[in-house]
């Protein structure tokens, strides 16, 4: 049986970039809520949609912060080693 010891680590790189993509996305629709609310106020229907997007968004911030690090500052720990200077962002395959 030839294993290829790199496959685990793509893998786990794959779901990393599928997380990241993931809060991307909800973080956009997030964004692109609140401004629809910044001038229609009293739409619930809005509303309902940001409560539902802001808890996904969190929900995912948090199984990114617990993975790999925090993407932002509110779900660093006293654990976290705030050498995000030093390290890559997200985005050049970095946790921070």
């Amino acid at each position: 049986m030839n294993r290829n010891p790199n496959r685990a680590g793509n893998a786990a790189q794959m779901k990393r970039q599928q997380l990241y993509a993931y809060i991307t996305k909800i973080s956009f629709a997030v964004n692109d809520i609140t401004l629809y609310l910044d001038t229609h106020p009293e739409d619930t229907d809005a509303i309902s949609y940001f409560n539902h997007y802001k808890k996904l968004r969190e929900e995912a911030l948090r199984e990114y912060a617990r993975l790999y690090g925090p993407l932002t500052v509110d779900l660093a720990t006293p654990e976290c080693t705030f050498d995000w200077a030093s390290m890559p962002l997200p985005w050049e395959g970095g946790a921070c």
